[in-house]
């Protein structure tokens, strides 16, 4: 499962990378994973300091930093 999540980190950082600031719920949406595997990405990414989160009226975004 390690090996899966790490994956998925990987391609949420292309597809921040190649579209730049997204919803988060637009991220999930766009990796091949499941919806709590794409979560678990995301979390290894703000572990290791590569997101920025930004709060606006219309949800949280995510970016690379």
């Amino acid at each position: 499962m390690i090996a899966e999540i790490g994956m998925v980190a990987g391609e949420i950082w292309h597809l921040l990378y190649e579209k730049g600031e997204m919803s988060i719920s637009g991220v999930v949406s766009k990796v091949s994973a499941s919806q709590s595997i794409a979560y678990m990405g995301l979390g290894w990414l703000a572990r290791e300091d590569k997101l920025e989160f930004v709060k606006r009226s219309r949800g949280v975004f995510v970016r690379l930093k």
